[in-house]
């Protein structure tokens, strides 16, 4: 009950719709009763029993006031009337007349409160998406790390469906059936009482055979959804990596993960299919069952030697009742519907609630310009309980190049996430002119950094958007940075130009070709503090020359922060630093660390000789 509420107050704001709504479910409701309520009459005038009607009939039109007699008495009056002029068939007109028009009106209030509830289903689903996909874009890079990104995926397509089938679609069945049990049964009531206390004593039947139903239901969705999340992944896995999997003719291999998936999940599917099924034979079996012996109470009313009802009245009452079981038995059906909806939600809530582990403090202040140094002071990091860095010491003077060497998994780009923030440090502090990073908002931060990734992450659409990405820039501006990154040449040979689309991920791109793209967009930045994790890695031969030379020239009074893992491109930074195990263990320049005959030495020897060799 918790989710679903939580749910509903995505229809915010309430007064927007809800009075409009209850109105025209109110007037179709009770317009609906009319309907069947005007049995009675009808089948008095079909059994020539019209003359008692039109005897306790009034002589008057009687006073308005909202109750059920008034309803009573003014219909009697003009049946009185209509009687007495028309006779009994104008008056079986009369009464057929006035059954159409209550079912049309009844009609057009439904109607207009359900164009009233497909508005409220829209702003529900698209709020619940605004919400997730806001929340998504502000967790740490660590949360998506520990996610499969086709269970994601299946958050916002399948989950939020689920929420809008299941849940949202129901509010019909929640508002409207309620009301229309509380008219119907007011009005049985009115007719007899202890006819009416008798069926309530039969109706609880029904609502325990559904209610085990349900609570079996919710255990399945669980498992569906979970399942549908899992085999989700393994497509994206598949679309992702269909190059290595053709490569190693792993076609049989895949196929077999998405089988299991696809059956597990089929199974899920019919499980709750099958449970959700049940529902219906339950509650038709509930309610004949109450019918039946509403009939034998009710007989013995109309049949008993003091009989407390007529037959036509009795008959109505049948027929009032029986709508009952309709808005009684949509509501134990939606009540199990809504079960997998209310799983789905529970998944997508989920993510909503996920608190960001690196996000502003409330007092967080604007990081000034940057004017003097970058300074790692005792900096250790951990993910959760293994350290990646240890006790780094590090001082980036404004305008230098410090670049990050080492083995593989020694931290280097850990480090350099910890500038813009990806993530906050477990330990220690990073400053920038004195300022801890952690005390600054985060987009104050990354406002002052210009990334270049190992791995060129474009996006579907033109040469010129990527490169213009999030800037104000002019056209010209665009073309001088995709100048200075040797990217001028292949855009302008391409088919449209500047406004070519790239594709997924840049796929219609050489690798060479999206780095350097990657590379202009960070020009085009101009952003006092660089970080290139691995810029060049990507290139060929001929490419890299002429793009590291611009790189120098960009870096030429800027911060800059390099991880390299061919070191002849770094040799001429005024500081690199070695990574190993998390730790500095050698720093100083080219010539200095080669004199030292350490780490360092032995990377570059064996890449020397690598080279040779090729």
């Amino acid at each position: 009950m918790k989710t679903y509420l939580r749910i509903l107050q995505y229809a915010r704001p309430w007064a927007s719709f809800l009075p409009q709504y209850l109105l025209y479910t109110v007037l179709a409701t009770v317009f609906g009763l009319i309907n069947f309520t005007l049995v009675i009459p009808l089948l008095s005038v079909l059994f020539e029993k019209s003359d008692k009607v039109a005897s306790e009939a009034p002589s008057q039109l009687p006073e308005f006031h909202v109750s059920i007699d008034w309803a009573k008495d003014t219909f009697n009056y003009f049946f009185a009337q209509v009687l007495d002029t028309y006779g009994e068939m104008g008056t079986l007109t009369f009464v057929c007349a006035v059954v159409v028009v209550s079912v049309l009106l009844s009609n057009l209030f439904r109607y207009l409160s359900l164009r009233i509830l497909a508005v409220v289903r829209a702003r529900v689903i698209k709020n619940l998406r605004h919400d997730l996909y806001h929340r998504i874009i502000r967790l740490q890079l660590g949360f998506f790390g520990a996610e499969r990104k086709g269970d994601l995926m299946s958050r916002f397509t399948s989950d939020v469906q689920e929420v809008e089938t299941s849940v949202v679609n129901t509010l019909t069945a929640v508002i409207q059936e309620p009301l229309k049990i509380v008219v119907y049964f007011s009005m049985l009531f009115y007719i007899s009482v202890p006819l009416t206390l008798f069926a309530l004593i039969l109706l609880p039947i029904s609502g325990g055979l559904i209610a085990s139903v349900a609570k079996r239901l919710r255990t399945q969705a669980k498992q569906s959804q979970s399942t549908l999340g899992t085999m989700l992944s393994v497509i994206d896995e598949t679309l992702g990596g269909i190059r290595v999997i053709k490569a190693f003719n792993a076609q049989e291999y895949v196929k077999g993960k998405f089988e299991a998936q696809n059956a597990q999940y089929a199974q899920a599917s019919r499980n709750i299919d099958n449970t959700r099924d049940l529902a219906s034979p339950f509650s038709e079996v509930a309610g004949v069952a109450v019918v039946v012996g509403l009939l034998y109470f009710g007989g013995t009313l109309v049949l008993g030697v003091n009989p407390t009802l007529t037959g036509q009245t009795f008959l109505g009452y049948v027929v009032i009742f029986s709508q009952v079981l309709t808005p009684a038995k949509a509501l134990s059906s939606s009540f199990g519907n809504i079960q997998r909806g209310l799983v789905a939600g529970e998944r997508v809530l989920s993510i909503i609630d996920t608190e960001p582990l690196v996000r502003d403090k409330p007092d967080a202040k604007l990081l000034p310009a940057f004017e003097h140094q970058i300074e790692l002071r005792d900096l250790q990091f951990s993910y959760g309980n293994v350290p990646v860095l240890q006790d780094i010491n590090l001082t980036i003077p404004k305008g230098k190049t410090v670049a990050l060497v080492g083995p593989s998994g020694g931290g280097k780009s850990t480090l350099a996430d910890l500038l813009p923030r990806f993530y906050d440090p477990t330990g220690g502090q990073l400053l920038i002119d004195g300022h801890d990073v952690r005390d600054c908002t985060i987009h104050s931060v990354r406002d002052q950094m210009g990334i270049v990734t190992q791995e060129s992450i474009l996006f579907n659409d033109t040469i010129f958007n990527n490169i213009r990405f999030n800037t104000e820039a002019t056209e010209a501006e665009v073309m001088e940075a995709a100048r200075i990154a040797n990217a001028h040449d292949f855009i302008v040979a391409a088919p449209e130009g500047y406004q070519t689309l790239i594709g997924d991920r840049g796929s219609r791109l050489s690798g060479g070709q999206r780095q350097r793209l990657s590379i202009a967009r960070a020009i085009l930045r101009n952003p006092p503090i660089l970080i290139l994790d691995e810029a060049t890695s990507a290139l060929d031969t001929e490419s890299e020359k002429l793009v590291q030379e611009a790189l120098t020239r960009l870096m030429q009074n800027r911060t800059s922060l390099v991880i390299a893992h061919r070191l002849s491109t770094v040799q001429h930074a005024d500081e690199i630093v070695v990574l190993q195990h998390g730790r500095i263990v050698e720093r100083g320049t080219h010539e200095e660390l080669l004199r030292q005959g350490g780490l360092y030495q032995r990377l570059n020897m064996m890449q020397t000789t690598n080279a040779a060799l090729a």
